[in-house]
């Protein structure tokens, strides 16, 4: 019983989140209240400021979940596709195809980017969440960085580049895919920017 008592709050926490990022997802910081998550919850005003003191807070949790979920899934994709070839270029490709797949899978598109949500309505939030928000997208290219810093070692690009760029300019083909897919209605839209990306890499290091 204790257990189960004790259990109660975090399941409470994780529906706020899932109904906060369901709703700034979908309209923006700004235009999510917290009169509208308490009421898709269930819980009284002050059940919910045992959990969040403020929105800022709401939004550094949320950032948190989000993050730790991209880094859920791109450690599994990796760990696949480096399963599947020992080679570098090969395997960051195959990564590339998994992730263009998992986009595809999605039904109803990709539901969003609390990053760029944040970014979007950053004069809302605390220094500290702005901060999170940029470590984020830091993380996401020495993440990127590092496939690529292997794939130099034995393929030199064709042309000039900055790796840094390079790494950069897949979380921006992501983000931009998800924008244009919510805008033309089109879901399949954010796949087929990634398999593009991945086109580009192929060429890019040499291989026809």
């Amino acid at each position: 019983m204790a257990e189960r008592t004790a259990s109660r709050p975090a399941r409470t926490r994780e529906q706020i989140l899932a109904a906060a990022e369901a709703a700034v997802l979908a309209k923006g910081f700004s235009g999510t209240s917290i009169d509208e998550l308490i009421a898709a919850v269930g819980i009284s005003k002050s059940g919910f400021f045992y959990h969040f003191r403020d929105k800022s807070e709401l939004a550094r949790a949320l950032l948190e979940r989000y993050i730790a979920e991209d880094d859920r899934i791109f450690d599994a994709l990796e760990a696949q596709a480096d399963g599947l070839s020992e080679d570098p270029l090969h395997s960051f490709l195959i990564g590339l195809k998994l992730l263009a797949e998992t986009f595809a899978d999605l039904p109803e598109g990709h539901p969003g980017c609390m990053v760029a949500s944040i970014c979007y309505h950053e004069q809302l939030f605390a220094r500290g969440v702005r901060e999170m928000n940029a470590r984020a997208m830091l993380g996401w290219r020495k993440r990127f960085r590092a496939r690529l810093d292997r794939i130099v070692e034995a393929y030199p690009p064709r042309v000039p580049v900055d790796l840094d760029d390079v790494a950069d300019m897949l979380s921006a083909v992501v983000d931009g895919g998800i924008i244009l897919s919510k805008a033309t209605k089109e879901p399949r839209s954010l796949s087929r920017q990634v398999l593009l990306y991945r086109d580009f890499i192929r060429l890019l290091f040499g291989q026809p």
